[in-house]
């Protein structure tokens, strides 16, 4: 198994605005085929840092889920509301940044 923890800053004020936006994305993944498990939280003390935890089977899920198009709409839908985006891919070896 592999995990993806990506964290989200949205431009003050605008964290609410991610979460309508996402609901069709977490629908979506939780549908594909090798993910085990797709959350999103945002952060009581601040509702403008939201944090996926994704499990899924192995890498090659992972890269099957950068190129759905439900993913690809997500990032673009995004591109005006958040300040920083970071991913990181844990494995049981190592932890990538993309």
């Amino acid at each position: 198994m592999v995990y993806i923890i990506a964290y989200l800053t949205a431009h003050s004020g605008k964290g609410a605005d991610v979460l309508p936006l996402a609901a069709p994305l977490i629908e979506a993944t939780r549908r594909e085929a090798g993910c085990i498990s797709y959350e999103l939280y945002q952060k009581p003390t601040d509702p403008d840092t939201l944090v996926f935890v994704e499990t899924w089977k192995d890498r090659a899920a992972v890269d099957a889920h950068f190129a759905e198009p439900h993913l690809k709409a997500f990032q673009a839908a995004m591109a005006d509301l958040l300040i920083e985006a970071r991913i990181e891919l844990v494995h049981p070896e190592k932890v990538e940044v993309l």
